[in-house]
């Protein structure tokens, strides 16, 4: 039960904080900046991955538990708490900033900001990278389990830097659903389901490729 907890806290975190910092950014027209949103959202990444990891594995991400269990590195059983317990968390977060700015018409929600094709493909690859260093740095030596969070918070910050103007920068289809939800804008969020998580199981066959033991073929 702790887990799925866990799971609550760390999706409202990044949601509330990630969300939060767009909708203030637009409340208070243009404090923060977009590149501060990005860093935003970024360092939330971090810092829930370091205080929670130990306890759910830090997915807060539907896309993520989907492609860990492709990966064979999570049960099947624990798929759907583990996905109802994110959108609880976003959900919460998106009606908690829904009470503090009753007037913002989206609260963060993620909007193509050129055709539906364009952010599809640019969500896809976005999510098939994070994907690919979530895989890598979250099973490793212990060196590398120190410094995942870094790591997987930096990927979200840059992707978040150059593309978030376009697509949202998603990446997590909680992130998306839960200010679609609230706010009513569900006009696009096939897209930020679909997208991140077909790019996220990509990325595991990937990840299997480069990660077998070599053989003489390969030679």
């Amino acid at each position: 039960m702790k887990n799925y907890v866990a799971e609550i806290l760390g999706t409202f975190a990044i949601l509330f904080c990630g969300t939060g910092a767009i909708i203030i950014n637009q409340e208070t027209h243009g404090a923060i900046t977009h590149v501060g949103v990005a860093m935003t959202f970024g360092l939330i990444v971090t810092s829930m991955i370091y205080a929670l990891g130990n306890i759910s594995g830090a997915h807060f991400n539907p896309a993520v538990t989907i492609a860990f269990t492709v990966a064979g590195k999570f049960p099947v059983r624990q798929v759907l708490p583990y996905i109802v317990s994110q959108l609880a968390g976003a959900v919460l977060a998106s009606a908690t900033l829904r009470y503090l700015f009753p007037a913002n018409e989206l609260l963060g929600a993620t909007l193509p900001a050129g055709s539906e094709a364009q952010s599809f493909i640019l969500e896809f690859i976005l999510t098939f990278f994070l994907m690919l260093v979530i895989l890598n740095v979250a099973y490793g030596s212990k060196e590398q389990g120190m410094f995942a969070g870094l790591a997987i918070g930096a990927v979200v910050l840059l992707e978040a830097m150059f593309a978030g103007p376009i697509c949202g920068a998603s990446m997590n289809p909680a992130r998306s659903f839960s200010p679609a939800l609230v706010s009513g804008h569900l006009e696009h969020l096939w897209l930020y389901l679909v997208a991140p998580t077909a790019g996220a199981v990509a990325a595991v066959f990937i990840w299997r490729y480069l990660t077998r033991p070599a053989t003489v073929a390969d030679l």
